[in-house]
């Protein structure tokens, strides 16, 4: 959420944001009405507090001397002081919970160069990777595909688990767990640390990293234990240092995670987002990086350079699109997105995104680093390195043969021990 600081003294620069997304500027007006409610009762309960220890001290004084009329007097004077202190007190924690309340559903401050649009129509191309891949055939979706090739069960997963799951099987199964490797592998060696993370986070902490409100609709909820199955291993690893004093020497703390995630993918979806493409499960590896303030936007452009290298090396097609202001969530204050081609559904689709939150999700955590004038705000960056169901997704539509089966990029040749996936026996 935004610093209580910003409210007060750049209310106006949170307004104008509000008009470029096209919302109203009601919450922020709450938010300031609240806020100085607030500061009142703040105010009152510390002069009744005063007055209590001031009252403390006459009586004392009273005592001492031996005035019994004294102290009767003082004591009238305050004897409902007590009640005041407490109700100011709790009227105080009231308002409190209210602004802050409100103030974690107001979004981020959007960065100068975020495009205006209403919608995802608005976003704009930042660059174009790869040839786009000419068939002297009639391309398949990837849903033929695995169904020729028997690499997924689907039907059969939904007789256990419901639709939206599905078996991994054969080659295709090997090519999976490659990505995984491989992508581990090169951001291994760019300097970020392999973490594995929980699976499963309290309110608390996933409060901290996402609009949840908005948010809890796509995720799964463990009774009785009100746990939350993670979306996304950004979540946990941006909250692993939630409540904490960072050690400046300490930044940037650059992490990759890997990790299956669990979203409920709710609403009607198209035709390409069958198969494997839209699930309630997939795995995906993370890139992390917990930042000060003034390195945050270049290594916002290191996450993407990451991306465009890791999937430059997959020989895939694809293109990177500048998220517009109305295709903008509440959490990041700039997002780039990378969409594939897929020569089967004939359209672009999403593969990774990759997001700059500056210090919304560390106020949200409570997590600072030490300067010189007491504690500040951490940045915290995120972007997807490959959502490993969708990249197969790619990989089958661009790299399909004409008997169906499908070429190995030439970086997971080493993994594979093989340079075609070949059809699964069952």
């Amino acid at each position: 959420m935004l610093d209580m600081k910003s409210f007060r003294e750049n209310a106006d620069l949170i307004r104008a944001d509000h008009d470029k997304r096209g919302i109203s500027h009601e919450s922020i007006d709450e938010v300031l009405r609240l806020d100085e409610e607030w500061r009142q009762a703040i105010h009152q309960q510390s002069e009744a507090r005063r007055q209590r220890n001031s009252a403390a001290k006459e009586i004392a004084a009273a005592k001492k001397s031996g005035d019994t009329d004294e102290i009767e007097r003082v004591m009238a004077q305050v004897k409902d002081l007590g009640d005041v202190i407490d109700s100011l007190d709790e009227k105080a924690n009231v308002l409190l919970e209210e602004r802050d309340t409100i103030r974690m559903r107001i979004p981020n401050i959007l960065h100068q160069e975020v495009p205006v649009g209403a919608d995802e129509g608005g976003n704009t191309q930042h660059s174009v990777h790869g040839d786009k891949p000419d068939f002297g055939f009639e391309p398949r979706t990837h849903n033929e595909l695995i169904e020729m090739n028997k690499w997924v069960e689907l039907e059969r997963a939904a007789k256990i688990a419901g639709s939206r799951f599905f078996f991994l099987k054969g080659d295709l199964a090997r090519l999976e767990m490659a990505l995984q490797s491989y992508s581990v592998d090169f951001l291994s060696n760019r300097g970020f640390t392999f973490v594995q993370p929980p699976v499963m986070m309290n309110r608390k902490a996933y409060e901290g990293v996402t609009d949840l409100a908005d948010f809890e609709t796509v995720m799964y909820g463990v009774e009785p234990d009100k746990l939350y199955m993670i979306a996304t291993s950004e979540h946990p690893l941006t909250a692993m240092y939630m409540d904490e004093v960072i050690e400046p020497s300490l930044l940037p703390i650059r992490m990759v995670g890997v990790s299956p995630c669990f979203r409920r993918e709710v609403g009607a979806h198209g035709l390409s987002d069958r198969g494997i493409w839209r699930v309630h499960q997939f795995t995906k590896v993370e890139q992390i990086v917990i930042s000060h303030p003034d390195d945050s936007w270049s290594h916002h452009e290191e996450l993407l350079q990451n991306c465009i290298d890791l999937w430059d090396e997959l020989g895939l097609h694809y293109e990177v699109v500048n998220i517009c202001t109305g295709d903008m969530g509440t959490v990041a204050s700039r997002k780039y997105d990378l969409e594939a081609w897929l020569p089967g559904a004939g359209s672009y689709k999403e593969i990774v995104s990759c997001s700059n939150c500056t210090d919304y999700q560390a106020n949200r955590l409570r997590m600072r680093y030490r300067t010189a004038d007491g504690n500040a705000a951490v940045h915290t960056l995120n972007s997807t390195a490959v959502a490993t169901s969708r990249a197969l997704v790619a990989i089958m539509e661009q790299n399909q043969l004409e008997d169906g089966r499908v070429k190995i990029p030439e970086v997971l040749i080493p993994f594979m021990g093989k340079d075609v996936l070949e059809p699964c026996s069952f």
